[in-house]
This record gives structure tokens, C-alpha cells and sequence, in this order.
């Protein structure tokens, strides 16, 4: 089984990866922005793989996915790192603490012990969640390609936030993905969520159309934050997107709390709902959650 970093090129000292739209140039002894793919002596190196931060069997509908094996339960692996830096984020403690290994929390699983335990505890699927799983992608490629042996289904939950290249490689081996479309501004994922990379945006948009294309079954969240995203300006414009694709992909609209660093009121829950509503003009399945 192949645990060599992929994604990652030799630029003399430094290691260029393009995994995402971060495309980091990490120097020598540094990580780039997702805190976990790093660069030791000029070699590209991925010191997290196989760390598991969270693991619990969870309703399906929990990821969230309504439209996939409904009423199964799932095996749930969570990791650490992200790259982006979103200061509502519900999972933090894992997404933004790389140390988290370090603390005594989480453990330690080769791909084969991850399908030992669902099969032990007779899941259908394997969701790959919590934090963001494709800053991960050499670990979960390796799961996936074991579940598949297995007969068992690969379920991706994702900021979707990757470039082509390795969005069409982990999309073979996925079976259904929920995709988190922050937002619809590529300012906003620009300066409040991510790194300063100007294609954020376009690189969740491309992946949407990626998964719809490879025919994966596919469902996306927008988590709806006061006066960050909840104009119903933008909230039209990624419906609109979403239906341009196909008005049968489901839109999970759920409502935020505060968190993190964040700290405007709660989802008003009838706007939520209003939202809701207005979607449904254009997407035949639009949910609403955390309300």
C-alpha cells in the first residue's frame, strides 16, 4: 500500500503542493496551510497519515446525506488540519489543532483496521468527515481502495476546496459526497475563510460539477451565517448554480450558532425556513438543519 505523498513536486529546497487552491510553496522544516503536509530535507512529507481524531458510527443523515442509503448507519473517521480557516467552524478543536495527536486524544488506524471496524460493526458505509478529509487524500485514497474490495461505500464530506487533478483520482473510488459550499463570494472565501487564493470559489464550483459529471451521488450544505452569507442575493445565485447543474442535486440549508471565533446571533430559524422556501423554486430537494 502506497503511503508516498502524492500531489506534492521537488522545487530545490522547497516542496510544491498542489493538492489545492492554496497551492503552498512550503519551505524547508515548514507545513503548508493546511498544518499537515509538510517538507522535511526538501522531501515531501505526510506526518498525520493515519491519525484519527474522531470515530463513532452516526446516522447517515447526520453527514448530512438524505438521498444515500437512507436509515443506515456509517462508520465516521475525523482527522486533523483544513485548509481553510473558517472562524465559525463547529469541529475547530480538531480542523485547527494539529496538535491534537500530541494531547492524548485520537488515535492511530491503518486503512485495514478501519475496514475491520466496519465490518464489526456492519456499516454499509465509510464516511471521511468531521475535519477535512482531502488534506488527507494519500490515507483516505488507500481506505477508499480497501472499502471498495470489501463492498463497502466511500462517503465523502468535504469542503470541496481541490484542484482537478486530484478531485477526478479520489471521485473514482467515492460513492457519495457532501460538499460545504460556504458561501457564493470569492471574496468572502478569499478574505474571511481561507488563504488569500484568488480561485477558491471557482475550485468548489469545479469540483461540484466534477462529482455531478462522474456521476457520484451528490449533496451539498451551506451552513447560513448572519452577515456573512444569508443574503438572499447570494443564497439565489447558489441555488441558482446548484440548478444549473441539476435541480434534482439536494441543498441542506442549516441553520449556525456561534462558535470558534464567531460570534453573530444565531440563524434566525423563519428565515431559514423562508430560504428554504425560495430555493425550492429552482432545487426539488432543499432541507433545512440545526434549527
Amino acid at each position: 500500500m502506497n503511503r508516498s505523498p502524492l500531489f506534492m513536486t521537488d522545487k530545490g529546497e522547497d516542496i510544491q503542493c498542489e493538492l489545492c487552491p492554496n497551492n503552498c510553496r512550503i519551505k524547508n522544516g515548514g507545513f503548508g496551510a493546511c498544518g499537515v503536509r509538510g517538507n522535511k530535507s526538501g522531501k515531501g512529507i505526510i506526518p498525520f497519515y493515519g491519525f484519527v481524531s474522531a470515530f463513532a458510527v452516526d446516522p447517515i443523515e447526520k453527514k448530512p446525506l438524505y438521498h444515500f442509503k437512507p436509515h443506515s448507519q456509517i462508520l465516521s473517521l475525523g482527522f486533523t488540519g483544513c485548509n481553510l480557516r473558517c472562524p465559525f467552524c463547529q469541529n475547530w478543536h480538531i480542523s485547527q489543532n494539529t496538535e491534537i495527536c500530541d494531547q492524548g486524544h485520537g488515535r492511530w488506524m491503518q486503512p485495514g483496521e478501519v475496514i475491520s471496524a466496519a465490518l464489526k460493526h456492519d456499516t454499509p458505509s465509510i464516511a471521511y468527515t468531521y475535519s477535512e478529509p482531502l488534506v488527507h487524500a494519500e490515507y483516505v485514497l488507500n481506505c477508499m481502495a480497501l472499502a471498495r474490495k470489501h463492498g463497502i461505500a466511500n462517503v465523502l464530506v468535504t469542503n470541496g476546496c481541490v484542484n482537478k487533478e486530484a478531485a477526478s483520482i479520489i471521485l473514482k473510488l467515492t460513492d457519495a459526497v457532501n460538499v460545504d459550499l460556504k458561501c457564493f463570494s470569492a471574496e468572502t472565501y478569499k478574505n474571511i475563510l481561507g488563504y488569500k487564493a484568488e480561485n477558491t470559489l471557482q475550485a468548489v464550483l469545479d469540483f461540484i460539477r466534477v462529482c455531478h459529471e462522474m456521476d457520484v451521488h451528490m449533496e451539498i450544505t451551506t451552513l447560513v451565517v448572519p452577515d456573512l452569507n444569508n443574503s438572499q442575493e447570494e443564497l439565489n445565485a447558489a441555488a441558482g448554480y446548484i440548478a444549473s447543474i441539476s435541480e434534482d442535486i439536494p441543498w441542506h440549508l442549516t441553520a449556525y450558532h456561534p462558535d470558534y471565533r464567531w460570534n453573530a446571533p444565531p440563524t434566525n430559524p423563519v428565515f431559514l425556513r423562508n430560504a428554504a422556501k425560495e430555493a425550492g423554486k429552482k432545487l426539488r430537494y432543499v432541507h433545512t438543519g440545526n434549527i
